[in-house]
Formats: C-alpha cells, structure tokens, sequence
C-alpha cells in the first residue's frame, strides 16, 4: 500500500483543516491523550511566532494521503539549532561540522519545547502501520533528497521506536522521571505507599510551602484570568532567561492557549501580600498531567515542589489520572515518588561511517540508561515489604 501514498510537505498548520489533522491526532475526539500534537496546540505555536522564521524551528509538516484522504501526519521542523529539544544531539553536530560537514539544517519530527512523550507518527486507526511506515519512509527521502545530515524523531512513543529501528533508523534510550497512579483515593493513600523516613520528608516539605505567607490556588478553564498569565508571563521570562538565554515561547502563545485550550491546562499559583508570586502551568491530557513551565518572582523554601510536585499529585488523584510527568531531568524528583522511565527517540544519519559512530554510542548509552533506571528505581521512595510499614 505504501506505493500508493504520496507524502507531501507544508510550511504551516494553517494549510490542512484541523478536522483532518486532529483525526489523526486524537482519534475519537474527547480530550486528547497527548495535547501537544492537537492542531490548536501546534497552530498556537505558529501564530505565536514561537516557531517560524528567525527561530531556527521552520514548520515542514508532513502530510501522508492515500487517494486524496489524509491517513496520517507529522509535527515536522526544518532545525537551524539543538535547542529545545531536550534530547540533544550537540555532541553529535560539533563532531560532523568538525569533520568538515554541514550538521544543519535537519529535519526534526518533534513538538518544540515540550519533553513529554507521545505518538510523532498520527495515524488513522485503521491505517496506523500503513501511516507509520510511510511517514518513516517520507522522512528519510526528504531529508536524503535534500542532502541533510540528519533526521530525528524525538519523545516518540516506544512501538515508534521498535518500527522505526525495523526500518532501520537508530534507537536512542533516554530517562526521565514520572509519578504513576495505582489507583490512590487521596494524597495521604500515595504517602502510605512510602518507607517511614521519605513520607516524614514529604510531609515537612508541603507544610513547609504552605506556610510561605499567601495563599496556592490551582485554576482551569474560565477560573484562569488575564491577570494570572500577566503574571505568568513574567515567571516564564525570569525561569526561561536562566535557564536557555531567553524564553521560547512569546507572550501570544498563552493568549492563544487561554482562547483554544483553557480547559485542557492547570495553573497553580502562589499568591502573597496581593500579588501573584510564584506558578507551574501543566496540561491534562486524558490520562497523564504534564508539568510543563515554572516560575517565581519570590523565593521561598519549598514552594516549588508544592507547585510543580505535590499541587500535580493532588489534581492526578482527584482527577482519576495516571501519570504525572514533571518534565525532563530532575533526579530530585526519585524522593518524592517519581520514578525514572525510559524515553524513545529514533535518529537517521546520512553519512554511514557517521552513522556508524553514532550508532555504537547509543549502544553504549542504552545499555548505561537501562542499568541507571534499574539503581535508581532500587532507591526509590517506595516502601519495600511490611517491616517498613506505618513508623512514624
């Protein structure tokens, strides 16, 4: 069947309606599984001018049909850099350009900014192999066609990965750490679940927070006001200058998720003395909460982990969710009931002896992350048989 798919490129989300996209992206309709692939996520980004010219992340959206029907579709970036990836290939580029090559532009099937996994190859249901493999095969052609260095598939889910490695592009294995839900009724049922000394430590932290001086209030849908993203927006600033530069995300794109997408975002604030002085903004999805940004204009003693940890723990519960997934990075994040998980992306390189010293370092990495995921989970929170049980 895949003779009989074309495989096209677009410049921008406003070319395709989102009817088609989001059949792809969230079959079904409902509230997504992940809301970064929505178009009205992606589509906010453009108009934003979050991505787009002079950012280094040009749109080039795949697009797969078959018989004129759109089957499938792929958030896709021309990239001028490495930045915001959060699985980087920095390492990767300074060795090809110090060899006399060109690393960029690549191609990058990606959500910008958002280290948080989910489906990159949306499909049909029905179509879903077809799609994929397609999709793969439209994305090696155009970059191979182009005589780019490379293409990447980041944050992709893990059959993604095994497909794309049947076909031949490189698996690479990352780790972050998410808080997953058995099934808890309430806060204190997660904190049972923890040895003696973790649950003490928890507890000490959240009455440490909350006594910051001022008030947390976690708000969504039409609870968010212009005020709170005023305020927001000036977190995000502070937080994105230390930590990139300057920030990724210009002050539109939270006018435009407020518009499309309030409903689908929980913003925990910490207000004091009549200000807004610290937040976290997540993203619900259908079955996970994604901590995304926070900031503060104000330091105090654990706010932070009340904020982006324990607020998102609470709504996860209350909400009957599955995950919590904090963002990248974070081992801080082991002592307080995230657990390190595997993260998938795939990777084609043009030039094969690249390809080849590429490919032996992911293997040495892979099998580094699987023996660190192992340790780390050993030293989780977790109570570990009835002798820890209830000491307080």
């Amino acid at each position: 069947m895949n003779r009989e798919i074309e495989i096209t490129l677009i410049e921008g989300l406003s070319e395709i309606p989102a009817a088609d996209w989001d059949a792809c992206a969230n079959p079904g309709g409902g509230r997504p599984v992940d809301p970064f692939t929505t178009h009205r996520f992606l589509i906010a980004l453009e108009r934003s001018r979050s991505v787009g010219p002079g950012t280094g992340w040009e749109p080039r959206h795949l697009v797969a049909r078959h018989e004129g029907r759109i089957i499938a579709v792929a958030p896709t970036y021309a990239k001028g850099h490495s930045q915001g990836e959060y699985i980087f290939d920095h390492a990767w580029a300074q060795a090809w350009e110090r060899a006399g090559g060109q690393y960029y532009p690549k191609l990058q099937v990606a959500v910008p900014f958002t280290p948080a996994t989910g489906r990159r190859l949306l499909c049909h249901p029905d179509l879903g192999q077809a799609g994929r493999s397609a999709l793969l095969q439209g994305l090696v052609q155009v970059a191979a066609r182009n005589e780019l260095s490379s293409a990447h598939i980041t944050f992709c889910t893990e059959e993604e990965a095994r497909e794309g490695a049947a076909l031949g592009l490189l698996h690479r294995v990352t780790q972050q750490f998410h808080w997953t839900n058995p099934g808890y009724g309430s806060f204190d049922d997660f904190l049972g679940s923890l040895s003696s000394r973790k649950r003490k430590a928890i507890r000490k932290e959240r009455f440490t927070a909350q006594g910051f001086g001022g008030s947390i209030h976690a708000l969504t849908g039409d609870e968010i006001a212009p005020e709170h993203w005023d305020a927001f927006w000036t977190f995000y600033q502070d937080t994105g200058a230390r930590k990139w530069g300057r920030p990724y995300l210009t002050r539109a794109f939270f006018d435009l998720v407020q518009d499309t997408m309030r409903d689908d975002i929980l913003l925990v604030m910490a207000r004091r003395n009549g200000r807004w002085v610290a937040g976290a903004l997540n993203f619900i999805g259908r079955e996970t909460l994604f901590g995304r940004y926070w900031g503060a204009v104000e330091d105090h003693s654990c706010l932070h982990f009340e904020l982006c940890y324990y607020q998102a723990i609470d709504h996860a519960i209350a909400n009957g969710l599955k995950r919590v997934e904090a963002g990248a990075q974070g081992e801080h994040k082991l002592a307080r009931g995230y657990l390190p998980v595997a993260v998938h992306s795939l990777h084609w390189i043009g030039d094969p002896g690249f390809r080849a010293a590429v490919a032996r370092y992911l293997d040495e990495e892979r099998h580094a992350t699987d023996e660190e995921i192992e340790i780390l989970t050993a030293f989780g929170p977790f109570r570990r048989g009835p002798q820890e049980a209830e000491v307080e």
